[in-house]
């Protein structure tokens, strides 16, 4: 379980300097091992009608500091928006689904944890 790669979860916060106008980055949360999952054509669909372009699904370990105001970058350097975050039942070790959505805007990145 959580081969297929590495997923680093960031909190968008204002990293301009003090007096200066805000500017939104990203600043690291945690990093977590994921599987891919199948985005299944029920959620695309649902998506769809909500004018969100999801991308992918993968499967995490539990953490209990993602949300879906987050940003995630995948080992590839690709940035999405986090869409929802979903408990998995009846597994172990205990997991939760990331639904990953396409993101317009790339966020600059700091080294600094949250």
């Amino acid at each position: 379980m959580f081969n297929d790669g590495l997923v680093t979860v960031y909190a968008v916060t204002d990293i301009a300097e003090p007096g200066y106008q805000p500017k939104p980055g990203l600043k690291k949360k945690l990093t977590l091992r994921y599987e891919e999952q199948r985005l299944g054509i029920q959620r695309l669909y649902s998506g769809r009608q909500n004018q969100v372009e999801l991308e992918r699904v993968i499967r995490t370990p539990r953490a209990g500091d993602v949300n879906n105001q987050d940003v995630a970058v995948t080992e590839d350097g690709k940035q999405y928006r986090i869409d929802t975050v979903q408990s998995v039942q009846n597994v172990f070790p205990s997991s939760m689904d990331i639904t990953l959505a396409k993101i317009e805007q790339r966020f600059e990145v700091s080294n600094e944890m949250v």
